[in-house]
């Protein structure tokens, strides 16, 4: 076999560019830049929901939209990130946890609502919308108070405790249907085969903001439950959770958070609380 001789010139350059990729220089690396709080890396990795419409949604031609995604993408710039930097990675309720202590995203922001139980393991800025359990009903429909709901069918997802604490607290008489997501429970509300759909306000405003359901329904205007919405930080990363609230604060005064709120809810006519002030968690 032949052997070609290796220039000094051609084995520098093969050392500056062992060099860059090492460093994660083509942003295609797992050494990119992901978790530090640092900004301006080569990208940021945001955990979101993929299938809740106004909030997280993934759309058809891969694009991503709601709330969520608005809010995470105003934190991402500010810490440096523009938006072709962003890798927004489905993060399911029950992993939450888990991708932050693994280090698979820097942050998440997910209907993730801020209890004691979750910030013995997890740190939370914010919070940054606070939201209630309310329910989601037909347009015409009478219900307007949760005790309505006896004798009534009663839809919520398996392991949602929403559609119990209606139950155990408000309608002992409701018929509980629980089904694998909430756009079953939608569609059993627009056959008629349910009389209501409850969850947090802000997942039920997003639903009925679609086109497809617009007009169709309506929300019960409830506050059955105090949801503070927080975006979720690796436990001890104190820098990160100051610069997110940093954040969170600029978006509120400068009104992109208002602009957010009308362009992902307005359809619904969701009535919003006003923006709530970081560490301000209502009980």
């Amino acid at each position: 076999m032949k052997l070609r001789k290796v220039t000094a010139a051609a084995a520098t350059a093969l050392v500056l560019s062992l060099t860059a990729t090492a460093c994660g220089g083509d942003g295609d690396s797992d050494s990119a830049d992901t978790g530090s709080g640092s900004g301006g890396g080569d990208k940021i990795k945001i955990g979101i929901k993929y299938d809740q419409p106004g909030l997280g949604l993934k759309e058809p031609d891969g694009s991503f939209s709601g709330f969520d995604v608005d809010v995470a993408t105003y934190v991402a710039k500010e810490l440096g990130y523009d938006a072709k930097q962003i890798e927004f990675v489905e993060t399911k309720s029950a992993d939450r946890e888990n991708a932050l202590a693994r280090d698979d995203v820097q942050f998440i922001a997910a209907t993730y609502s801020i209890t004691p139980e979750r910030q013995e393991k997890v740190d939370f800025a914010g919070p940054y919308l606070l939201a209630h359990q309310d329910l989601l009903v037909k347009a015409d429909s009478d219900i307007t108070e949760a005790t309505d709901l006896n004798g009534k069918n009663l839809c919520s997802v398996t392991g949602s405790t929403s559609a119990q604490n209606v139950k155990n607290d408000f309608a002992p008489k409701a018929n509980l249907k629980q089904v694998g997501g909430y756009s079953e429970c939608i569609a059993g509300l627009q056959s008629g085969a349910v009389d209501a759909v409850t969850t947090d306000d802000s997942i039920l405003a997003g639903f009925a903001a679609q086109e497809q359901y617009k007009g169709q329904f309506k929300l019960a205007g409830l506050k059955l439950s105090n949801e503070n919405y927080g975006i979720g930080v690796k436990k001890g990363d104190t820098e990160t959770v100051n610069k997110i609230n940093a954040a969170l604060e600029k978006m509120v005064s400068d009104k992109s958070w208002d602009k957010a709120v009308t362009d992902n809810f307005g359809p619904a006519n969701y009535k919003n609380e006003p923006a709530p002030k970081i560490g301000d968690i209502v009980k």
